[in-house]
């Protein structure tokens, strides 16, 4: 693995761990919360699959979907 395939494998294990933990205590069932776990599921995926580019793209896109959901006021924020 090369130093740029290594950065990328830690940053997507970093910001899934954070999503990971946002996720906790949100309500599953709100609209187009499955597509925000399906590219969470996704990047575990690819992390298996060491293909660690669609894993940063699927992490960033659960991200951006998750944000827009919030912004929207679609659930609480929790504490």
């Amino acid at each position: 693995m090369n130093k740029t395939q290594e950065k990328l494998k830690e940053e997507t294990e970093k910001w899934l761990e954070k999503l990971d933990d946002r996720l906790e205590g949100k309500d599953k069932d709100v609209e187009q919360m499955e597509n925000v776990l399906a590219y969470r599921d996704d990047t575990i995926h690819f992390l298996e699959e060491e293909d660690y580019i669609r894993a940063w793209e699927a992490v960033i896109y659960a991200w951006g979907i998750l944000e827009t959901l919030e912004r929207l006021g679609r659930f609480e924020e929790t504490e």
